[in-house]
């Protein structure tokens, strides 16, 4: 979240004495230039001298939230407040330190309550904003960076925000409206810039094209703006059916995002033979068979149909689409660090007992799910590494594996700027790699628990979409809903916003660009030819 520094005008300095005054104005300086080390100096000379300064315990917390120790800061914001209630700017500071430490509900109640008290105080609007979006009240959110926009039309964070809740409650051409209003006021903004070309559905003009050429090739612009404006320009390109132009602009922009990450194809696979053997024998039987049976688990690489898959789903009546949720990984982790033993090495020594353990302990987190409608899905990104472990824990869930094209799933990768992870994407063999990988153990998977796991290919989605739906919906355990073949029309929150506005549409029959590719993508056409389906 965003913790604008306050001021320290005279009313908030009053009654201390001229020492005390120095010290803080000496605090407030280094908080400015951002360097708590001598603000805390100086704050600890302050409250010296001044012990019931609620200005020098606020900016106290200020020091402690910089360092992220948000306990700390929480303590601070509680002094300053004891000794000035419902100061609207300790308030805001409290609300962000509360919701990094995982108060969610303490934080919300701060940050309405510095609205309430200043109104016009737009950075406390924007927090509140930033924490309802990250607490899936996105309709909320959209009011709070609306008000935000009132006092500041020009506050380029909250438009973009704005927007791109918008993109994610399915008004997409509002979000469109205030991407572009972004870009009036700041040409060459690269989030405005890469959410346009993340919508996948906006076409760019040639005007578009010719500003984005210019920003990529602008040489003092930072290696972040540059990949972004990267992936927009060859989208532009790829618009006005310039396709090598395109593929080279988009060489480099995945070269340049390769260099700022670390991943190994060789761990990978190390990783992947340990949970094979982990899993290799059948574990204990369960202690309760139908443990689980609220949840969908959709695996599937990343690009390949799984938001699809999901609103398909979520478009019944009994099930709630969850979207890429961290509840397994954390489990599996928390574990882990219980035992002091790396995943998947402590896997054979469960017992049925521990597996239950972690399916309620899977359910309890995810209850949340459940509060409208009796099922969920899960699609995170790793689910494919865990599905062992979780239908261990959960042996009544089901799980869909999705899969695309192995080429079309490669390259659709490969035009996409993740927002965090998928660290294999952004070359085309290591790519590569990742998904022979993918398919060892998912081939792995369906073989060690055959009747749990269902085949669910894209291709064939897209030729009989009735027929693939009524097959999904019966291997769930769902009774068939005409909604479902009218998954666009659903109205809900999508958090992928790389396939928010794509899953608002009806099937496209025909959506490959590989054919423009063809000299491009035929090292790893060959490579893949022996991979197969899932």
């Amino acid at each position: 979240m965003t913790a604008n520094q306050a001021s320290t005008p005279a009313d908030r300095a009053a009654g201390l004495s001229p020492a005390a005054l120095r010290f803080l104005q000496e605090a407030g300086n280094a908080l400015a230039h951002g360097r708590p080390e001598p603000a805390e100096r100086a704050l600890m000379s302050l409250l010296a001298l001044a012990p019931k300064s609620a200005e020098g315990h606020m900016l106290l917390g200020v020091v402690s939230q910089m360092r992220g120790n948000h306990a700390a800061a929480i303590r601070g914001f509680d002094e300053s407040l004891r000794l000035r209630p419902d100061d609207a700017p300790t308030l805001m500071y409290l609300g962000i330190s509360q919701f990094e430490h995982g108060d969610v509900a303490l934080a919300l109640a701060s940050l309405h309550r510095a609205c309430e008290r200043a109104p016009g105080m737009t950075p406390a609007w924007f927090n509140l904003g930033k924490a309802l979006k990250v607490h899936m009240r996105r309709e909320e959110a959209c009011r709070a960076f609306e008000r935000v926009l009132q006092l500041d039309a020009r506050h380029v964070m909250a438009r973009n925000s704005l927007a791109d809740t918008q993109v994610s409650l399915g008004d997409i051409r509002a979000a469109v409206a205030n991407y572009r209003e972004v870009l009036r006021h700041q040409p060459a903004n690269h989030l405005a810039w890469h959410a346009l070309a993340n919508l996948k559905t906006e076409p760019f003009n040639d005007a578009d094209r010719a500003q984005l050429q210019q920003l990529f090739r602008k040489p003092d612009l930072a290696a972040d703006a540059r990949i972004a404006i990267g992936f927009a320009l060859a989208k532009a390109l790829e618009d006005g059916s310039a396709y090598a132009p395109a593929f080279e602009v988009l060489r480099e922009a995945n070269a340049l995002k390769r260099r700022q990450l670390r991943w190994d194809a060789a761990a990978e696979r190390r990783q992947v033979d340990a949970i094979m053997a982990a899993f290799a024998h059948p574990g204990p039987e369960p202690v309760d068979a139908l443990l689980g049976q609220e949840v969908i688990f959709i695996v599937s690489l990343p690009r390949s149909g799984s938001t699809l898959t999901e609103q398909i789903l979520a478009s019944h009546p009994l099930v709630e689409g969850a979207d890429e949720i961290t509840d397994l990984p954390q489990v599996i982790e928390e574990e882990s660090r219980r035992r002091g033993v790396a995943f998947p090495q402590w896997a054979p020594a469960a017992t049925a007992a521990d597996w239950a353990r972690l399916g309620r302990e899977y359910l309890a987190r995810t209850a949340r799910w459940r509060q409208q409608r009796p099922r969920f899905t899960d699609k995170n990104m790793l689910n494919w590494q865990y599905l062992g472990a979780a239908l261990a824990m959960l042996p009544g869930a089901r799980v869909v594996n999705g899969h695309r094209d192995a080429v079309e799933t490669c390259f659709a990768c490969y035009r996409q700027l993740f927002s965090v992870g998928s660290h294999f994407s952004y070359d085309l063999d290591e790519m590569a790699s990742h998904y022979e990988e993918h398919v060892r153990l998912c081939r792995f998977w369906q073989q060690r628990f055959p009747g749990r796991v269902l085949d669910h290919s894209y291709e064939a989605l897209v030729a009989e979409p009735e027929a693939r739906i009524r097959r999904l919906l019966d291997f769930c355990g769902l009774a068939f809903d005409p909604a479902c073949l009218e998954f666009h029309a659903t109205s809900r929150t999508v958090l992928s916003t790389a396939s928010a506005a794509q899953v608002r549409q009806p099937l496209q029959k025909n959506t490959s660009r590989l054919g423009h590719y063809e000299a491009q993508l035929s090292s790893l056409r060959e490579r893949l030819g022996n991979a197969g389906p899932v």
